[in-house]
Formats: structure tokens, C-alpha cells, sequence
């Protein structure tokens, strides 16, 4: 892989030890570049600007600015369009990780994932996939369980087809491409298209935003049979 075709990576964590050995990781892959490091939100969504990764792996917990709203400082910004934040934390989906996404984050990891886990989670997330296994996506489900759809500030579901609403509420489930394909027999390729289309028609930077909506709009539920 050209030097010019490499996945550019940020590093956001407010611990020398943690971006140290991100990078040193990172480092030795081929195909992935590291372009900074930041210790603090406020300089990440800086270097964000600066330099347009197509990755930046930020932690929950920072001074200055937190993960959190680095995060939607960045998915606020129409330049950054292509930054997918991968959010770090030590405790699994909590608050945090749940009102990350909520931000505009592209998925979660822990900090103790295995290294290979990790360079898979930043080929997928370059891509634009979320970083939403099944069994986050059921844990996701039960913040939703305690409360009702919030359908007064939920992007109207009548603006998709009826092909888009079944795709997103399959993305719900986090099913791939491939296995929402096979679910309604079509090709990955018309999957992809009607993925696509929801997010735009939604103005939703990944797939990780679709499952919000998929929730916050009532389109599916936790009682909802397809789950």
C-alpha cells in the first residue's frame, strides 16, 4: 500500500504511557500512518482540523474537553465529514460510550482489546462501519428499554422507502452488508446502496448513527419481532 493510500490515525489520550503504545502499534502496521497525538479534547478536534485523519481513537475521559464533546465538535463540523471517532474507555458501554455515540461517535473499544482487534476495529471504521458487534448493539437496546421513542426530535421515518426503513432496522441488529443482503436476498452491493441512502436522507455520518435513530424514532424496538 502507498504511503498516500494509508489509513491516518489520531491518537487522543491524556496518558503518555496509553498514546505511546497505541503508536507504537500502530507504527509497525503497514497501511496505517499515525499523523498526532493530543492529550486533551481541545487539541484533538485542533489537530482534527489540521489534519483530516481518517481515524481518530479518542478517550472518554480528558481535561480541557472531554472525548465527548471533542466528538461532537468534530461531528458538528461539515470539513471533518470523514473523521470517524472511535471512542476508548476501560468500563465497556457505559454513559459515557452510549452519549459518545449519541455525539457521533463511530463505535466504542476497550483499552485492553487486543492489538489485532484493534487494527481490525480501525480498518472498519475508516470504512465508515460501526463498531457495533450484536452484543453491544442488545446492550444498546437496554438504554432504550426505559425509555419511550423520542419521536420530537427523531428525523422523520417518512422520508425513507420502505426498503431503507428494513435495511436500518436490520443495521440496528448489527448485521453487516453481507448479512443484510442474505436476510432479503438481494446483492451486498444493493445493501450498501440502500444503507447509503438512509444516512443521507437522515444526515447520519455512520452506521453507528443509524442505530440511534433506528431506537430513538420508534422504528424498532426491544419487543420488536425482527430482534
Amino acid at each position: 500500500m502507498n504511503r498516500e493510500d494509508a489509513i491516518r490515525v489520531l491518537i487522543v489520550d491524556d496518558q503518555a504511557l496509553m498514546r505511546a503504545g497505541f503508536r507504537a502499534l500502530l507504527d509497525a502496521e503497514d497501511g496505517i500512518e499515525v499523523i498526532g497525538e493530543a492529550a486533551d479534547g481541545r487539541r484533538a478536534v485542533e489537530l482534527a482540523r489540521e489534519h483530516t485523519p481518517d481515524v481518530a481513537l479518542v478517550d472518554v475521559q480528558m481535561p480541557v474537553l472531554s472525548g465527548i464533546e471533542a466528538t461532537r465538535e468534530i461531528a458538528a463540523d461539515p470539513r471533518l465529514s470523514g473523521v470517524h471517532v472511535v471512542i476508548l474507555t476501560n468500563y465497556g458501554l457505559d454513559e459515557y460510550v452510549f452519549e459518545a455515540l449519541r455525539a457521533g461517535a463511530a463505535g466504542f473499544l476497550l483499552k485492553d482489546t487486543e492489538p489485532a482487534e484493534l487494527l481490525r476495529a480501525i480498518r472498519v471504521a475508516a470504512r465508515g462501519d460501526a463498531l457495533l458487534s450484536p452484543a453491544v448493539t442488545r446492550r444498546l437496546i437496554g438504554e432504550f428499554v426505559s425509555r419511550p421513542p423520542d419521536r420530537a426530535t427523531a428525523p422523520g421515518l417518512e422520508a425513507l422507502t420502505r426498503r431503507e426503513r428494513e435495511v436500518t432496522a436490520l443495521a440496528a441488529r448489527g448485521l453487516t452488508n453481507e448479512e443484510i443482503a442474505a436476510h432479503m436476498v438481494i446483492s451486498p452491493f444493493t445493501a450498501k446502496t440502500h444503507i447509503s441512502r438512509a444516512m443521507t436522507k437522515l444526515g447520519a455520518r455512520d452506521r453507528a448513527q443509524l442505530v440511534v435513530f433506528a431506537y430513538e424514532s420508534g422504528l424498532v424496538t426491544p419487543r420488536d419481532p425482527r430482534l
